[in-house]
């Protein structure tokens, strides 16, 4: 099954489509670089479209009918929305499911410290990194600090073009022959991937006789005190997070890529975002949900092995008219997935870990996995025959571009989703995505016409399945 490079096929009024898609992404992908901010942004958007909170409809005893259209949130860092379709709920509902986190750098709950008059915050990455990766590239500081007040303030740092950025150091190559000689996985320690935040002292109190102690660690924080009234212990609980500083970007001469932070797997979730904004006229309840965690295998009260979700449907059930627990579960059975993850991307410059029959490439479309897991399948969901027959006619009957494809070769490697989770209740669930260059890695490359695949694809998804 050859399938052809899909820029050739598209006339200039789609051309423009392509773009407008694109352009909207790659502002998503600006506004959204932590899970935090990515749920701020898609429940602004919703709510543009007419979507209302769940809780205030919970609230306020309103039924739920045909055409409306709620969001639910969970610690401002998971979001599910809902079209409710004319069909009852039970029947199931097409669901797009995608992650919001990406690999990045955390800063610990007690970090700052000064060493050789340089002020740095200790570090644990997160997700599967390769660490050297992310030394001396411009950095910047997204989150935010949580009062005993109350209150909580949002920090973000390094993003305007009059923000200062941060760093973590590398060794010159001067020295560095020791450093060059280790493997890959330890050219660099977790514990050193500490980020460089200042070199300045505290101007000096004449009153005082005695020289001050850890001068520029006091002008940090006196710096900290005036711009966010923050004392160090509220670093105790604050949820800071470190990530490449720097808007998305156009790739290539002709403009035919992106390349920016978080595509994996934020091109699926913005893209499935879009999607189920832009949906009419559904039969099936339609589901977007956009969730924590997964690059740490989906845990924690936010990631998608939490009860969320399914808590969620059943208020959907009783503000349906319905709280039986035997149609949650028929509801639940019947429905249909796309768990939405990026498919790595075949790249000539290292064929030799993929299998060229069965891997991803640019510009052929949106890419559906019918299994993954590593060596043997472990850990994967194997979609079945009759879905992904399905899922065919309706991708050929609404134009969608689309290919097959696996991770890497069997024995190199591979890599799972949050498909086999929502599998377990006994719904239909396939992986599908987006082709990345440079997956994990600080920057991620994208094809603008698979972007472009996966929102029409999505779309089709959830309005003719």
């Amino acid at each position: 099954m050859d399938r052809k490079n899909i820029w050739s096929s598209y006339e200039a009024s789609e051309l423009e489509k392509v773009e407008k898609v694109n352009d909207l992404y790659k502002s998503c992908l600006d506004a959204g670089k932590t899970e935090r901010e990515c749920v701020d942004l898609a429940v602004n958007m919703a709510k543009e479209k007419g979507y209302k909170d769940l809780n205030e409809m919970i609230r306020s005893g309103e039924q739920l009918k045909a055409g409306d259209k709620v969001y639910a949130v969970c610690m401002d860092k998971t979001v599910a929305l809902f079209y409710i379709g004319s069909e009852p709920l039970e029947n199931g509902m097409n669901i797009l499911g995608a992650h919001i986190d990406s690999p990045r750098i955390d800063v610990k709950q007690n970090p700052l410290y000064e060493s050789e008059e340089f002020a740095y915050l200790d570090t644990h990455y997160y997700g599967g990194i390769k660490k050297y990766q992310w030394l001396a590239i411009p950095l910047a500081l997204h989150g935010v600090i949580a009062k005993k007040d109350g209150t909580v303030i949002k920090v973000n740092i390094g993003e305007k073009e009059e923000d200062p950025v941060f760093v973590i150091t590398d060794l010159l190559v001067h020295l560095a022959g020791e450093q060059m000689e280790k493997k890959a996985k330890a050219v660099v320690e977790g514990e050193k991937l500490d980020l460089l935040i200042g070199n300045r002292p505290v101007e000096k109190d004449e009153t005082l006789e005695k020289e001050e102690k850890e001068t520029i660690k006091k002008n940090i924080l006196a710096i900290l005190k005036e711009h966010y009234d923050m004392e160090e212990e509220d670093f105790v609980s604050a949820e800071l997070e470190i990530v490449p500083a720097g808007r998305a970007r156009d790739l290539g001469i002709d403009r035919s890529m992106i390349l920016a932070y978080g595509q994996d797997d934020r091109v699926c979730a913005f893209t499935s975002l879009f999607a189920m904004l832009e949906a009419e006229n559904v039969k099936r309840t339609s589901c977007c949900i956009l969730v924590d965690k997964e690059e740490i295998g989906s845990v924690g009260a936010t990631g998608m092995q939490s009860r969320f979700f399914e808590n969620a449907v059943a208020e959907l059930m009783a503000l349906s008219g319905n709280d039986s627990e035997l149609k949650l579960r028929r509801a639940l059975q019947n429905s249909r997935m796309l768990s939405s993850d990026v498919s790595a991307a075949f790249d000539p410059m290292f064929a030799e870990c993929f299998e060229k029959r069965s891997s991803a490439f640019f510009a052929k479309g949106l890419v559906f996995n019918k299994f993954t897991g590593s060596r043997g399948k472990g850990g994967s969901n194997d979609a079945n025959a009759e879905y992904l027959a399905k899922l065919r006619k309706v991708m050929d009957d609404k134009n969608v571009a689309y290919q097959f494809a696996e991770l890497g070769k069997v024995d190199v490697g591979g890599g799972g989703t949050i498909a086999y989770i929502m599998a377990n209740y006994g719904m239909e669930v396939i992986d599908s995505g987006v082709p990345v260059l440079c997956m994990h890695a600080p920057w991620e490359a994208s094809s603008k016409a698979d972007v472009y695949e996966a929102y029409k694809g999505y779309k089709a998804f959830l309005e003719e399945m």
